[in-house]
């Protein structure tokens, strides 16, 4: 016969396996999977995101996506200092990819055979040893396809990992991207309540590490593993030369500044995949800031700038409530200015003078 103390840990082991039951996920077989609907998106060059429900509809989904790595000379500044870039699909960064919890990601990666290196894509967003770059591994002329589940959600970075020091190599040329993934129900406040967005734009931050001469001006070199062993000693220094948005300096100002309304809500999803960082958008607030990425987490509200670590990304959601330019930069001001990490929102719409007005003109002052 049980004693009063065997029986009670008993129900509290019963209990707790039952908590276990309940919190464990559902495993879905392969041919359920196989079963699920699938859905076929084609990527889009950042700042700009493939179409998307903010909301899911229906149950969950298999997304497929395909990315072709390129490997190509990039200009990334307004001297003509060349990158020997590596990218995913073309571009700095990658593109964005958004699903829903629960979804799977289906993505088929292709390393043309006139690429000169392997590569792989680190998924930080998937669950399993190396993020899936052990499963991706391609060399040239070859291409692999990569299944992960969606199990968390928020904003996640993606970016090359092959090993070794070609890691570090292969980030600071140009390869990560970002993931987002959603909540079913779309995104809340803090108060839990429902938040839309009109616009999303995305952001990767880059370091860059581009080697000089003796004479002191930027190297060029004929394909993608030329620069390696000049940039492995200037990345060693750890002082980068530019620190860029979307792979060049002033890539998101002027004509290709991003645009909003007056009264719109926009969702800014910032991204850096080797150094901290601060987004600060100069006359404008984070009105509700996922700083770390995970929409589990309640968002913080109001913040002038916020810390987006190396190897994550981060998202902000605000309001414009004035027309004009606002500057987005890193608010380590020397990189902003000296390094190249400026973008710009063009925001049209009727000034409030409630909100801001200048009294009176400069003159001179009064003796």
């Amino acid at each position: 016969m049980l004693t009063r103390r065997e029986a009670l840990l008993g129900s509290v082991l019963t209990a707790a396996a039952a908590a276990a039951v309940v919190a464990m996920p559902v495993v879905a077989s392969a041919a359920e999977v196989a079963s699920l609907p699938r859905e076929k998106v084609t990527l889009v060059a950042p700042p700009f995101v493939h179409a998307h429900d903010q909301v899911a509809k229906g149950g969950p989904k298999v997304v497929e996506f395909t990315m072709t790595i390129e490997e190509k000379p990039m200009i990334i500044d307004a001297d003509g200092t060349q990158l020997n870039a590596m990218t995913y699909n073309g571009s700095i960064p990658g593109p964005l990819m958004v699903v829903h919890q629960d979804d799977y990601i289906e993505l088929t990666l292709i390393n043309p055979e006139t690429n000169t290196l392997a590569h792989n894509i680190d998924f930080h967003a998937a669950t399993g040893a190396l993020g899936g770059g052990g499963l991706t591994l391609v060399n040239p002329g070859e291409q692999v396809t990569l299944r992960f589940k969606a199990t968390r959600t928020g904003t996640f970075v993606y970016h090359c990992a092959p090993g070794g020091a070609m890691i570090p190599w292969h980030v600071v040329s140009g390869m990560s991207g970002a993931v987002m993934i959603l909540p079913r129900d779309g995104l809340k406040d803090d108060k839990g309540k429902p938040v839309r967005y009109d616009r999303i734009f995305y952001i990767g931050e880059n370091d860059f590490y581009v080697p000089r001469d003796e004479q002191g001006k930027f190297k060029k070199y004929e394909t993608a593993g030329d620069n390696y062993d000049d940039t492995v000693k200037v990345m060693r220094g750890l002082i980068p030369t530019h620190v860029v948005f979307n792979g060049k300096a002033g890539s998101l100002t002027g004509d290709n500044a991003m645009r909003a309304k007056v009264g719109e809500t926009i969702l800014i999803v910032h991204s850096q995949a080797n150094r901290d960082t601060r987004p600060h958008l100069i006359g404008g607030h984070g009105d509700f800031v996922w700083e770390q990425g995970k929409f589990a987490n309640p968002p913080a509200k109001d913040l002038e700038t916020w810390f987006i670590r190396g190897g994550s990304a981060g998202s902000a959601l605000y309001t414009f409530r004035q027309p004009g330019i606002y500057a987005y930069v890193n608010h380590n001001l020397i990189e902003a200015v000296e390094l190249g990490a400026t973008a710009h929102f063009v925001v049209d719409g009727t000034w409030d003078d409630d909100l801001m007005m200048q009294v009176e003109a400069p003159k001179p002052i009064a003796s």
